[in-house]
C-alpha cells in the first residue's frame, strides 16, 4: 500500500484485560482501505488495526474527517493539531488524502484496492458507484477484495437514502423507546449504541467472517451493514417479550409494558437487579441476578429474611414486592458512602459494583496496566468497617478507585 502518514500507535487492544501477556497479532499482514468518517466506520477500522491489521485511512483533500475539529480543545486548536476525537479512532493507522471526484484519484484508489484484502466506507448507499469505484469496479481488479459498507439504513430498502445519526437509528430499532426515566420520557444516551454496536462492531464480525470464507479459497463479498438493522437484531429482551405474547394484536402494548422502565427483570423491576444511590451521592450497580448472588448480598447486608424474596422464588417482577423490597434496599445502601460499601461487597464476588465516571474508569487497575500492576503489588490491607485501611487509606484510592480524590 502505498506511503502515507502516520498516526499514534495504538494502545492496548479492545477488550484487553490490563493483565494478558503480549501475544503476535492475529490479523498482521492483513490490509485494510479506511475510507470511512465519524465514528462507526474509523472505530471498525480501529478494531481491525488493533488486531494488527494494516489500515490506511483516506481522506479527501481540505478538511478532511469531520472528527478533525469535532469536539477539539482550545489546545488542539491553537496547537494546529486534530483533536482528541480523531485522534483516539484513528491511532494506529497511516493516513493519506485522496480525492475521489477526480480521475488521478480514483485511479489511485482503484490501484490501492487491486493490493487490499478489505476496504470499509460509510458514504451514503450509490455513492461510491457514481463516483466509478464501487463494488462491482473493485472487484474485477481484485476478486478478493471484501467490501463493507456501512450506513444508517442498508445498502436497499425504503430508507435506504435516508440521512441519519445514532439518535435516529436507536429510535427506528425501539432501543430508545426503553432508555427512559420511570415517567417515560426517553434520555439521550451519551453512548452511541447503534454507531459502536450495530455499526463498528458488526461491521468487524461480518468482516472476519467474509475473510474467513476467502481464506477457504472463496471469493471475496460485498458486506451491507445496517445500524439500524444490525441494532434491531440486537434488541433482544424486548422481543422476548414480544414473542411470549399469544395475542398479536395486543403485542405491541404488552411489549411496551413489560420494557418500559422499573417493569422488567433487566431495567428496574427488581431490587437483585438495580441502581442505589449511596450517603456521599454516588451510585451502586447491584447485578446480582442469580439466587446464589442475591443470597450472598443479603448475608453481607445482615437481612437473611431478603434471601427468599427473589424473582425465581416467584416474587413477581415489577409487582409490589419487588417495588417494596427496592425501597429497602435503597434504604441500607444509603447509609454509607460508595468507598466503604465497595470494600465490604467487592470481595464477595456477589455482583455489585460501583457506577465510576468516566475519568475513574480510566484510572482504574481494569483498564490501566500500571494501576493494575501497583494493584497486583499492594500489600493486603482489610478494613474490616469498611471504611479505612490500616494506613488511612479510602477505597477510592488506586487499589480501588484510582480517579478518586481522597
Amino acid at each position: 500500500m502505498s506511503s502515507a502518514t502516520s498516526s499514534a500507535a495504538p494502545a492496548a487492544s479492545f477488550g484487553e484485560s490490563a493483565g494478558t501477556d503480549a501475544a503476535p497479532p492475529p490479523l498482521k499482514g492483513l490490509r485494510v482501505l479506511d475510507l470511512t468518517r465519524l465514528l462507526p466506520g474509523p472505530v471498525a477500522a480501529l478494531r481491525l488495526a488493533e488486531l494488527g491489521a494494516e489500515v490506511l485511512k483516506i481522506e479527501a483533500p481540505g478538511a478532511g474527517d469531520p472528527t478533525r475539529t469535532m469536539l477539539q480543545s482550545s489546545s488542539d486548536r491553537v496547537a494546529g493539531r486534530p483533536g482528541a476525537f480523531y485522534r483516539l479512532v484513528n491511532r494506529g493507522k497511516r493516513e493519506t488524502r485522496l480525492d475521489l471526484k477526480s480521475e488521478a484519484g480514483r485511479h489511485v484508489l482503484r490501484a490501492l484496492a487491486t493490493e487490499a484484502d478489505v476496504l470499509i466506507e460509510s458514504f451514503r448507499p450509490g455513492v461510491m458507484d457514481r463516483l466509478g469505484v464501487g463494488y462491482a469496479t473493485l472487484r474485477a481488479a481484485n476478486p478478493r477484495l471484501v467490501y463493507c459498507a456501512i450506513s444508517g439504513y442498508g445498502a436497499h430498502g425504503p430508507f435506504a437514502d435516508h440521512a441519519g445519526h445514532d439518535l435516529n437509528y436507536i429510535g427506528y430499532a425501539g432501543v430508545l423507546d426503553q432508555l427512559t426515566s420511570r415517567d417515560g420520557t426517553p434520555i439521550v444516551p451519551n453512548f452511541q449504541i447503534a454507531d459502536l454496536l450495530g455499526g463498528a462492531l458488526s461491521a468487524v464480525t461480518q468482516i472476519l467472517a467474509a475473510l474467513w470464507h476467502v481464506s477457504r479459497g472463496g471469493e471475496g463479498r460485498f458486506v451491507d451493514v445496517s445500524m439500524t438493522h444490525a441494532t434491531y437484531a440486537h434488541n433482544v429482551v424486548a422481543q422476548v417479550a414480544l414473542a411470549n405474547e399469544n395475542a398479536a394484536a395486543d403485542a405491541a402494548r404488552h411489549a411496551t409494558e413489560a420494557s418500559g422502565a422499573g417493569s422488567g427483570l433487566l431495567n428496574g423491576g427488581v431490587p437483585c437487579y438495580n441502581l442505589y444511590r449511596t450517603l456521599d451521592g454516588r451510585w451502586l450497580a447491584v447485578g446480582a441476578l442469580e439466587l446464589k448472588f442475591w443470597e450472598s448480598l443479603c448475608m453481607a447486608l445482615d437481612r437473611p429474611e431478603w434471601a427468599t424474596r427473589h424473582w425465581s422464588l416467584g416474587q413477581a417482577i415489577g409487582g409490589p414486592d419487588a417495588a417494596s423490597l427496592t425501597q429497602e434496599l435503597a434504604e441500607v445502601i444509603g447509609t454509607r458512602v460508595l468507598d466503604e460499601w465497595v470494600a465490604l461487597l467487592e470481595p464477595l464476588d456477589c455482583c455489585v459494583s460501583p457506577v465510576l465516571s468516566a475519568a475513574e474508569a480510566a484510572r482504574h487497575p481494569l483498564f490501566n496496566r500500571a494501576a493494575h500492576d501497583a494493584d497486583e503489588t499492594r500489600e493486603p490491607n482489610p478494613a474490616p468497617d469498611g471504611g479505612q485501611t490500616g494506613e488511612g487509606e479510602s477505597l477510592g484510592s488506586l487499589r480501588r478507585h484510582p480517579g478518586r480524590q481522597t
